[in-house]
């Protein structure tokens, strides 16, 4: 009899779990609305604007920058032109979330590895410590494309300010932060092809991860 309850607990747990899989699956496969919202500040509240509209031209957009990737090259909004890409902050010595948040990244990369209209963008928000060569190193550690992920470095001051007053990275309402504070954050950025973000997703949970890899595809057919 022991038995037999235990294999009939053993075929509901299966059952279960590929339930579960099928819903997750099911649920990436579509977006969750028509058009992806458009964000403008640290609230992050999303606001309904029609792609290819005037409001859309005036709304917030990635300002310019130069910074200077693993290869020692030039990346500015020019690397970007007419690209998706997703946006974090992180640091290579960094003994937390960063591993994780790189790692999510990676399968980022790896789900729109052969597609060339999708960019990653990696900011180090210890440019003192990681330079070119740093970088060029943890980027074959964690098996970054080159051309395709770009990690960078440069003026901390342009970083900061591009972390806190473009993408709104950090999550702390109303307080206001100097260079001296630092800047770290597991929040991913998605921005659209006109420098827009249109989306933002904790870099360590896996459904996020999956929901914005769901929202490239939904953002590519606008």
């Amino acid at each position: 009899m022991k038995k037999i309850i235990v294999l009939i607990l053993v075929f509901l747990s299966f059952a279960c779990k590929q339930k579960a899989k099928k819903e997750i699956s099911q649920a990436e496969e579509t977006s969750r609305v028509d058009y992806l919202p458009y964000y403008e500040d640290e609230s992050f509240t999303p606001k309904w604007i029609t792609p290819n509209t005037e409001a859309e031209q005036k709304f917030h957009k990635i300002p310019d920058f130069k910074l200077t990737n693993q290869l020692g090259e030039t990346v500015s909004q020019k690397t970007f032109e007419n690209k998706i890409y997703i946006a974090d902050f992180f640091f290579t010595t960094c003994p937390g979330i960063c591993p994780k948040m790189t790692g999510n990244m990676f399968k980022i990369q790896e789900a729109f590895q052969d597609d060339p209209e999708v960019l990653l963008l990696s900011h180090s928000v210890m440019p003192s410590v990681d330079s070119v060569s740093v970088l060029n190193d943890y980027a074959k550690e964690y098996g970054v494309i080159s051309g395709k992920w770009h990690l960078v470095t440069g003026d901390k001051f342009q970083i900061y300010s591009l972390g806190r007053e473009a993408y709104f990275v950090e999550n702390d309402l109303g307080e206001q932060k100097s260079i001296d504070d630092f800047l770290h954050t597991e929040n991913f950025l998605l921005i659209d092809k006109n420098k827009h973000i249109r989306g933002i997703y904790n870099g360590l949970n896996r459904a996020s991860i999956a929901q914005l890899i769901t929202d490239v595809k939904a953002l590519k057919k606008e």
